[in-house]
């Protein structure tokens, strides 16, 4: 149905209008204009040289006044020749001026439009701002429900989560943190009632071996295993089956 409806904006005598009179098509119609002069004032030129000899015609036989004619038409197809060949020259160099100046302003606008599209460096850094500070009060949130919490211990500190009962089978980085957010990730725990337990080389490996969200990787079991250990042995709790 959409394909077979008439496009009325086509039939807009206004359009039409506006096309015949864009700059595209000025420019089309001064070039033609100014063909046509010089055309014309060369043609005047190379006739107006032999209008004189035209009042001898009546005096000299028909091969001469071919002769003559012949002359004339070969002057003026070589100078209006030439004359066509230095405006096509001229019109093939503004028309790369233009093609050029067109490229450049499409680079241009690329690079606004990219700019546009990526966001301007100054609002892209205060979002990426607050995406970190979203993200950092969602982790520091996590921290009460952490198992224990792993230091370095001032200024490392990893949130450690196990549910035993869980379909995971390892322990989960809630969060993480250096200088002052392991301090705040530290003070959250001890006010929650979270074990803080130092062990240098385990959290050192684990800031830099995982992400927030992220389950420990095999090469942690036993040492989170003995952290974990100490933790139920703190709380006189029974120690589940933890992976070895």
């Amino acid at each position: 149905k959409k394909a077979l409806s008439p496009d009325f904006s086509k039939l807009n005598p206004i359009n039409g209008i506006k096309s015949m009179f864009s700059p595209r098509s000025l420019v089309e119609l001064a070039k033609g204009i100014l063909k046509i002069g010089v055309v014309g004032l060369v043609a005047y030129l190379v006739v107006s040289k032999y209008v004189e000899s035209v009042a001898q015609w009546a005096f000299i036989s028909i091969p001469e006044i071919f002769s003559v004619i012949v002359s004339i038409l070969m002057e003026l197809s070589f100078k209006v020749g030439l004359a066509l060949l230095i405006m096509a020259a001229a019109d093939f160099g503004f028309q790369k001026y233009q093609h050029k100046k067109k490229m450049k302003m499409s680079k241009e606008e690329v690079k606004e439009e990219s700019k546009q599209y990526e966001g301007n460096p100054i609002i892209k850094g205060a979002i990426k701002s607050k995406q970190r500070q979203l993200a950092r009060l969602r982790m520091m949130k996590a921290v009460p429900e952490a198992t224990v919490v792993v230091t370095n211990p001032t200024h490392i500190a990893i949130a450690l989560k196990y549910e035993p009962a869980s379909k995971s089978d390892a322990p989960k980085v809630v969060a993480k943190g250096k200088l002052k957010v392991a301090e705040r990730i530290k003070q959250i725990a001890r006010e929650n009632g979270v074990p803080v337990i130092e062990n240098k080389p385990l959290a050192r490996g684990l800031y830099e071996a995982c992400e927030v969200g992220m389950e420990i990787p095999v090469a942690f079991y036993q040492a989170v295993a003995e952290v974990l250990t100490q933790v139920y042995q703190m709380n006189k709790n029974k120690l589940p089956n933890l992976i070895q």
